[in-house]
């Protein structure tokens, strides 16, 4: 049943398509200054709520210029860590994929085509090929690979009658190219080591591993207990699965499996480590507090102020002069709730939240749907690691950049340096001349998949380009052009920067009088300058 859905789904997307190419070409002059469609793209990053935004986003993702595609069957499920195999490898220029990210290929070149019929009859790793970014050293202008990678698996394909063939990928694990050879048949082939990815935990456990429960500082003892192993944490309450709060918020344990929940619930150490009966306690120390504050060292130091004289507490000279201090109402104001919140650990709650992955894959989606906007990364939140591959991905910044993100080992170290990024995010500068194409606010999302995505032309070449509903000191080239969209229903134009004529991508025009938005622009992110300030 579900899978007629997803078939009948996709019928009607076809549908759809077949009626954009059939309509006549409508090319409109693209007006520079604001116009009622950018109140609309700012307001709803593409998906406008007033419903001037009519263009079907799922149309893109489908890459239909390809043509029907057969899907691959038994394909291999994930490797372990540190696996060691061999697969054709696929060297691009200008590209970098991310696990879980589509790769559309046309494959024209002998050797590359002789690649893709070896991923599909192998057996040691069917339907895998290897995805290597390769680049010019900026020192002396050399070709370089690099030597972190990910690998793509062929979900479908087509063999064409001129002997080339159309492939869809979908990235799944990084890799670390140990090395690399040519076949007899002149494909190049690597042994790619796997990435053993790291789990997304709360906290770090070196941090947490010996904190003290704030009911042993009422005992007077807490100077005595040694490192709490795990016999103690049981002792103390940490042993309690019921008791852990994780994110304090229930739903979140809820969305685990049993497997991820034990991992997720061994790294953490509640906040808040009083059941009822020591709240109990409390309220009588609370009480005590009240009844006798001359027992209370801050009443010593309060009496310090208010006499302006030099006074000892606990054995030390304070000298204070005459100051105004707060009464005793103002002190009874402070509950032991209070206290009870305070960090118990070596260092303040922020310092770990630095390494929190889940900590860090909220600040993340929040900072991404507030520059964004859409689609919602509301899925994410309770996956910091698909999060971080996600948002790397789409992020509307220069390929060696996006480079960097792949390097990352950690997922918390990847978020956090995602969420550096994306404050600083404010600007799209042609990598040639440093002259501004866009600002932040101008990005417009086309795609279901987000605002940058990968596509490939009719000559084999694949561009990742990000969608802006405005540009700036751009030329646009020649007429435009129908055949072979990306976006069904728009035609595009070459575009140039005009200062030093470099092509930074293309202008999208619509060819539907009803079709909003009526143009936009898609910029080759491997022409964007890498200082995204």
């Amino acid at each position: 049943m579900e899978d007629d859905r997803i078939l009948e789904r996709e019928r009607y997307q076809m549908e759809q398509i077949r009626e954009l190419e059939s309509e006549e070409l409508q090319v409109e002059e693209v007006d520079e200054e604001s116009s009622d469609d950018e109140t609309n793209y700012r307001s709803s990053g593409g998906a406008s709520a007033s419903g001037e935004f009519t263009y079907n986003t799922s149309l893109a993702a489908l890459h239909s210029y390809l043509g029907d595609v057969e899907d691959t069957h038994n394909r291999l499920a994930f490797l372990d860590g540190g696996a060691v195999l061999n697969v054709p490898l696929f060297y691009l220029e200008g590209v970098v994929l991310f696990p879980e990210a589509t790769l559309p290929l046309r494959v024209i070149q002998p050797n590359f085509i002789a690649s893709i019929e070896r991923a599909l009859r192998q057996v040691d790793a069917p339907y895998t090929i290897g995805v290597i970014r390769v680049y010019k050293d900026p020192n002396n202008g050399r070709m370089k690979l690099a030597t972190t990678g990910t690998t793509a698996e062929i979900r479908q394909y087509r063999h064409l009658e001129d002997g080339s063939v159309n492939v869809v990928t979908r990235g799944q694990q990084r890799f670390r190219l140990r090395r690399r050879w040519m076949d007899v048949e002149g494909s190049p082939c690597g042994e790619i080591q796997i990435v053993k990815e790291d789990l997304p935990l709360r906290t770090p456990r070196e941090a947490v591993g010996r904190l003290t429960p704030l009911s042993i500082f009422r005992s007077n003892v807490h100077s005595q207990i040694p490192p709490i192993n795990r016999s103690r944490a049981d002792q103390y309450g940490f042993g309690n699965e019921n008791d852990s709060d994780a994110m304090s918020e229930e739903s979140f344990e809820s969305e685990l499996s049993p497997t991820e929940r034990r991992l997720h619930q061994s790294a953490l150490v509640s906040c808040d480590m009083l059941d009822e009966s020591a709240s109990s306690d409390d309220e009588n120390i609370e009480q005590q507090f009240r009844i006798q504050p001359a027992r209370s060292p801050f009443d010593s130091f309060r009496r310090s102020f208010s006499t302006g004289k030099n006074q000892e507490v606990d054995g030390v000279k304070l000298a204070l002069g005459k100051r105004s201090m707060p009464t005793d109402n103002t002190w009874k104001k402070y509950s032991l709730n209070q206290f009870r919140e305070a960090p118990r650990a070596f260092l303040p709650s922020w310092v770990y939240q630095m390494y929190d992955s889940y900590s860090l894959a909220q600040r993340a989606a929040g900072r991404w749907k507030q520059i964004v906007r859409a689609p919602s990364m509301d899925s994410y939140i309770t996956k910091p690691d698909l999060l971080s591959f996600h948002i790397a991905s789409k992020m509307p910044v220069s390929e060696s950049t996006r480079q960097e993100l792949l390097e990352i080992d950690g997922i918390s170290y990847r978020l956090r340096r995602e969420i550096e990024l994306l404050e600083s995010f404010d600007c799209v500068r042609c990598r040639s001349c440093e002259t501004l194409i866009a600002k932040r606010s101008n990005m417009l999302v086309m795609s279901s998949e987000g605002p940058l995505g990968a596509y490939v032309n009719p000559h084999g070449y694949v561009h990742e380009i990000m969608t802006l509903f405005k540009a700036n000191g751009l030329a646009v080239i020649g007429n435009p052009v129908k055949e072979y969209s990306w976006f069904p229903g728009y035609a595009w134009s070459i575009a140039e920067c005009a200062t030093c004529e470099t092509q930074l991508g293309w202008l999208f025009t619509a060819t539907k009088k009803k079709l909003k938005p009526r143009s936009f622009w898609g910029i080759r992110s491997s022409q964007v300058a890498d200082d995204s300030r």
